[in-house]
């Protein structure tokens, strides 16, 4: 009597977390790089499925370990925070990214101009994308973005000088060697974590030195109150 044949379990893919490259090109590039990420995390804690991540390789093929992208910057909508993630996998998250950024540079141009930029437009359907030149190295101008309309790019349009990102719901805006994000409501820069430190702490300086004159003050009605008796 013939048999089924039995059903070949999948072969568990062991899918590298790293691809060799630097965390950044220079301090420069880390830095805004962990500013942005953190940044963002920060602006968009309170909604939930909305996930913030950057320099994680991002796998887009089922059982392809080499085809992978690991965006400086990414968000996606639709996905949980957590657990921590050691890689995306598309196929198993059900979104591609809704935005990138590349902090770019004249060693990764052609990668950023023409490789990421495909690859973004065509295959991942990255809705927005934008390319920073922290040092002004070779990008003009230094900041771009493109929007995706009907699988196309085409250029966003600056406001005053910044470029208004959709996806987040604030603007870029270059300060120095920084790539900010410019709050169009309250028309004030999202703090970066070293900015709220510095907030948390004046806060509490402020705190204190009131707490030291109501001290004084408390005990002068004391002593004023010991006199009258």
């Amino acid at each position: 009597m013939a048999t089924a044949p039995k059903s070949i379990a999948k072969t568990k893919i062991d899918y590298p977390t790293t691809d060799g490259k630097p965390l950044g090109e220079t301090e420069v590039h880390r830095d805004d790089m962990m500013d942005l990420i953190e940044t963002l995390k920060h602006r968009f804690a309170d909604v939930d499925d909305f996930y913030v991540s950057g320099n994680l390789l991002l796998y887009y093929i089922e059982g392809d370990k080499h085809r992978h992208i690991s965006p400086d910057v990414f968000v996606v909508r639709g996905v949980p925070k957590t657990p921590k993630r050691d890689y995306y996998l598309l196929w198993e998250e059900g979104h591609e990214p809704d935005l990138a950024i590349e902090l770019t540079s004249k060693s990764t141009r052609h990668e950023d101009q023409r490789q990421k930029f495909l690859l973004y437009r065509d295959v991942l359907h990255v809705r927005e994308y934008f390319l920073f030149d922290p040092r002004q190295d070779y990008l003009k101008p230094s900041m771009q973005g493109y929007r995706l309309i009907d699988e196309e790019y085409y250029p966003i349009a600056p406001i005053d000088g910044r470029l208004p990102s959709e996806v987040l719901g604030v603007h870029l805006e270059r300060i120095g060697e920084e790539l900010r994000l410019f709050d169009p409501e309250t028309g004030r820069l999202l703090p970066t974590p070293r900015e709220r430190i510095e907030q948390a702490e004046a806060k509490i300086e402020q705190v204190e030195t009131e707490n030291e004159r109501l001290r004084r003050e408390l005990e002068i009605l004391k002593k004023r109150i010991a006199g009258t008796n």
